[in-house]
């Protein structure tokens, strides 16, 4: 058991102001990793098995947590009744109560018991109920776990403003119990609302709240942005719970998490730094990452620092229109010339000016080819095919556009493929994809009609006249379609294996996934080579340690070498070309095993695209 000091206050407000607090993590994704599908009601498992409740409580106050949250996320009436528990709202909260006072009870020291909050619907419910049908559930369950006897109450993962305020009001209203009010942020820094850190803090710091904060969606790096950005306009403490980097999607609908204990501990350690006076862990996380955060903040006492403010980017020229080369990306790696295209991501918010800024100004350096990268976001983004088209048209460049099959029926891939070949595009990418991070349980309601196989055989069949159902079409398709690999993934074998299953079904080349550690790139690639595949590496040059840090513990099947970490680490304020010298050393060690290369270039820096370009030439 970690060593915490015995004299905690019994009163929040006095606690935040005395030490940092160490919250539980992760309820949820541990009784998930106990054998528990996350597509069934996991609160009420308080019922039908409370000794598995209780030994997770258990384990977290044996790591030193000195609050612990009920499992009752998601034990609205709204959301129970979808499983067929909409009645048992009363007996479910008050259960969940008991169990984590009794597990309290046996650590025989004090430590707060709050009830775990989540937003009365999930995010694809929200269209269907009102406002006060869900402040109607939430009033319900806020007085079941206050009747019961919480110590606070925690309003979490609350991905709209709008909704936390309405949860914050129904509390006040209901009891006089302290009440911590989280929002979870997507990777652009914004809620699923739209709303920044700056306008929640605000807006929540107003409001009868003991403390403020995030949780969720975001691992520990993210989360360290977020109350970075709170810290200065919060006048309440702060409270941050990440999870566990991202997860990997295993068989059968499970989810592992990168982080480890140590650098939970480090990123700990900085929230408290930041202003964070209370930290825990949400998705993924483990007793093992609770005690290392503990021992990590022991001592410390929050602060809110002062900010440096950020300076706008200027805008872009428009662009000037230059004439393309007459050999196309297909023509060209197929006569063995080494190819380089930039690589570009899909703008949030539907706007491709910016994009096309970019374009134009690379294309002035002799890059006339652009990969158009998926992007993983809720945010409202122009689809890689229209971005495609958009840049083909305004910049006169050739375009290589992914096409991810998630949550896409096999008829709207073929629609959409026919599409690009009406508009002219001829380079594909074909990608399985992930759906977005979207709060409580990450990637679990991803649909898949095929994965990139099937979409790269689809393909295949358009080209040949053929469409899904073995139908002619009254034209053909003329697609040249590749898929991507990971040197990095945690089983080179089977990576390889899978990467020649989609030659198999088609593919003509294939592109990594962003690579860092020369000596995996070579071995794959080397043996893809010897079957005849063109291999492209993504190489996008590390900007920071926190960059780097985060890649090496929060990204799954994503590896930094420990050299580069260590150059990172002690570059100092020379990050920046640390990284653009690792990214060419590793571009000229890679070349003679690749067909080209995909580089994310800093347009407006023309030293460090010189760099780049140097190491591939």
């Amino acid at each position: 058991m970690t060593d915490r000091p015995a004299d905690l206050p019994a009163d929040l407000r006095v606690a935040l102001g005395t030490r940092v607090l160490i919250c539980d993590g992760a309820m949820g994704t541990m009784l998930h990793a106990a054998g528990n599908s996350l597509d069934r009601a996991l609160p009420e498992l308080n019922l039908s098995n409370p000794a598995q409740v209780s030994t997770i409580h258990d384990s977290y106050l044996s790591a030193g947590a000195d609050m612990i949250l009920t499992n009752t996320f998601g034990a609205s009436r709204l959301r129970l009744a979808s499983h067929g528990y909409g009645e048992a709202v009363a007996d479910i909260n008050t259960a969940g109560v008991q169990l984590a006072a009794r597990a309290r009870d046996a650590a025989g020291r004090w430590v707060f018991v709050a009830g775990s909050v989540g937003p009365a619907v999930t995010a694809s419910q929200r269209r269907r109920f009102a406002a006060p049908e869900r402040v109607a559930a939430l009033r319900e369950q806020v007085e079941a776990l206050a009747g019961a006897g919480v110590d606070v109450l925690v309003l979490e993962t609350f991905g709209y403003l709008e909704e936390l305020v309405e949860a914050v009001t129904v509390a006040g209203q209901v009891c006089d119990v302290p009440v911590i009010a989280s929002a979870t942020f997507d990777a652009d820094g914004r809620t699923l609302g739209g709303e920044s850190p700056r306008e929640v803090a605000t807006v929540l710091s107003g409001l009868p709240v003991a403390a403020i904060g995030t949780n969720c969606t975001l691992g520990p790096r993210g989360a360290l942005s977020v109350v970075q950005a709170m810290a200065p306009h919060a006048t309440v403490p702060l409270s941050a719970q990440p999870n566990a980097g991202l997860p990997r999607r295993m068989a059968d609908r499970r989810f592992e998490y990168n982080a480890d204990g140590g650098y939970f501990a480090r990123y700990a350690r900085r929230l408290v730094e930041a202003g964070a006076a209370m930290v825990g862990g949400c998705c993924g996380t483990t007793p093992e990452q609770i005690q290392a955060a503990a021992a990590a903040v022991s001592g410390l006492v929050p602060h809110v620092p002062g900010l440096a403010g950020v300076r706008p980017r200027k805008s872009s020229p428009a662009p000037a229109v230059v004439a393309e080369r007459a050999a196309g990306f297909a023509e060209r790696v197929a006569a063995g010339e080494f190819v380089v295209v930039a690589g570009i991501a899909p703008p949030l918010g539907g706007s491709a000016d910016e994009a096309a800024d970019e374009a134009a100004r690379l294309r002035e350096r002799g890059i006339d080819a652009f990969f158009i990268s998926s992007r993983q976001s809720p945010r409202a983004q122009l689809s890689s095919i229209d971005l495609a088209f958009h840049l083909h048209q305004r910049v006169q460049v050739e375009t290589i556009a992914t096409v991810t099959t998630w949550d896409k029926s096999i008829m709207t891939l073929q629609a959409d493929l026919l599409g690009a070949n009406a508009l002219g595009l001829r380079n594909i990418v074909c990608e399985t994809g992930n759906p977005p991070l979207l709060a409580d349980y990450p990637n679990a309601d991803g649909i898949w009609d095929v994965d990139s196989i099937g979409l790269a055989a689809l393909v295949s069949d358009l080209n040949k006249g053929i469409d899904c159902n073995g139908l002619a079409l009254a034209t053909r398709t003329s697609l040249h379609h590749g898929a991507r690999f990971n040197p990095s993934a945690a089983d080179p074998v089977a990576e390889v294996a899978r990467a020649q299953s989609k030659v198999r079904a088609g593919a003509k080349f294939l592109i990594t996934r962003p690579v860092y550690d020369v000596g995996p790139l070579r071995e794959m690639a080397a043996a893809l080579s010897a079957d005849g595949v063109p291999v492209l590496a993504c190489v996008a040059p590390l900007r920071s340690f926190e960059e780097a840090d985060y890649l090496a513990h929060e990204v799954p099947d994503l590896h930094i070498p420990e050299h580069a970490l260590r150059a990172m680490e002690n570059a100092g304020g020379g990050a920046e070309r640390t990284g653009l010298r690792l990214a060419a050393e590793l571009l000229a060690a890679a070349r003679p095993v690749l067909a080209g290369a995909v580089l994310t270039l800093p347009a407006a820096d023309d030293a460090a695209c010189d760099l780049l370009l140097g190491a591939v030439q």
